[in-house]
């Protein structure tokens, strides 16, 4: 399974409800964070995610509600006895950034790795990697897919019992491709699948890279600050409506869309939902600490 957890959902500025830009996506024990807005590190304490197990956090923008809450993260697992090292990304200018804001609070002993990274940049790591495109916003702006490996077939208990297989250590052989009894792994474990795919927009109007990146996807995490009523001032701050981030979703012909980074502006945040349900029904609004489970 691949976890998501929303541990910031608002924008710009924190509200009582939403904490700034922040999503965790779990497989295994590795975590990426995908943005780190101020007040993060807290978001996670509360969670059912370890801060410590994450290997890795991509920085959509420099806009300080998507970044500033790295200094405090870093000091926070350095102070509780972090010894494995960590990889930032970001766009262009993201490397002086945070090492002033790191130099300013005090260094840490663990090792941290800084890279900038554009449109086309891949990070591998054990059982997914993150690939890296541009989108359009109103400074340089990223976006991000997590595409996990793919995974071996589906062993089937049923058959393997039926061939005379007892569970236990024989299943596990099975399952290791060895052949038992006469039985190969082939006649029990079905055919390889796909790596679940998640998408994540970061701030951005509609634009094509993310409809070609989240082609067929499993999730969609797009941004949805405004509703199309105040298309006006989200053309203008270069963000997109509740339509924007629903078509783009029945357009790439995703699974399933979750709209996140809504203005505090809107005091009935279901009408963003129902917005996007109307173009695309299979939406969630996302709320601060909800956990979704890609299966």
């Amino acid at each position: 399974m691949v976890d998501i957890l929303f541990a910031g959902t608002g924008a710009s500025v924190p509200s009582r409800e939403r904490s700034l830009p922040c999503v965790a996506v779990r497989i295994g024990k590795e975590i990426v964070l995908f943005d780190c807005g101020e007040g993060s590190q807290r978001q996670l304490m509360i969670s059912p995610f370890s801060f410590m197990k994450i290997k890795a956090i991509f920085v959509s923008h420099l806009h300080g509600d998507h970044f500033l809450g790295i200094p405090g993260l870093l000091q926070t697992m350095d102070m509780s006895g972090r010894k494995d090292g960590i990889l930032l990304v970001g766009p262009k200018g993201f490397g002086d950034v945070i090492k002033r804001l790191t130099e300013t609070c005090g260094s840490v002993t663990y090792n941290v790795n800084i890279t900038e990274a554009s449109d086309g940049d891949e990070f591998e790591f054990k059982e997914f990697a993150v690939k890296v495109f541009e989108v359009k916003h109103s400074v340089t702006a990223l976006g991000f897919l997590f595409e996990e490996n793919e995974r071996p077939g589906k062993f089937d208990r049923s058959k393997a019992v039926s061939f005379g297989i007892k569970p236990g250590p024989d299943f596990t052989r099975l399952q290791n491709g060895e052949e038992v009894n006469g039985v190969r792994s082939c006649d029990i474990i079905g055919p390889a699948r796909k790596g679940r795919r998640i998408v994540y927009s970061g701030d951005t109007v509609k634009c094509i890279r993310v409809k070609e990146m989240a082609e067929n996807a499993d999730v969609l995490i797009h941004e949805a600050t405004y509703m199309s009523k105040d298309s006006a001032l989200a053309g203008e701050h270069m963000h997109s409506t509740a339509h924007d981030a629903a078509s783009t979703a029945k357009d790439a012909n995703v699974s399933v869309l979750l709209v996140t980074h809504m203005s505090n502006r809107y005091e009935d945040m279901s009408e963003i939902e129902e917005e996007c349900r109307k173009v695309f029904p299979n939406t969630l609004l996302a709320k601060d600490l909800m956990l979704f489970t890609v299966k």
